[in-house]
């Protein structure tokens, strides 16, 4: 599973810098693939592992925060690995062609 999602904190004013460095870090040490953009984070793994993450993601932002709100989009393909990367590569290889 391919997942995109965003955690973003609500009532704790327009800065969320810190309070989303938190669930970052939670992402980044469950060693699975990911990656991190201005808007959402993409991880793939297994059903079961990403949505763990997720969760403690979630729960890391609301030591923090009051309140959050989290969206996710999820591409579930079984027999597929690396499609983090592939799926970039794939349109790159398009753009590439005259």
């Amino acid at each position: 599973m391919l997942a995109a999602f965003s955690i973003t904190p609500i009532g704790s004013g327009e800065d969320v810098g810190q309070q989303v460095a938190e669930a970052i870090r939670i992402i980044r040490e469950s060693g699975l693939p990911n990656r991190t953009a201005a808007s959402f984070t993409e991880i793939e793994g297994e059903w079961d592992e990403v949505f763990a993450v997720i969760k403690r993601a979630t729960d890391a932002v609301m030591t923090v925060s009051s309140r959050c709100s989290i969206m996710i989009k999820a591409d579930i393909r079984p027999g597929h690995t690396n499609t983090l990367n592939t799926k970039v590569e794939t349109v790159e290889r398009y753009l590439a062609q005259p």
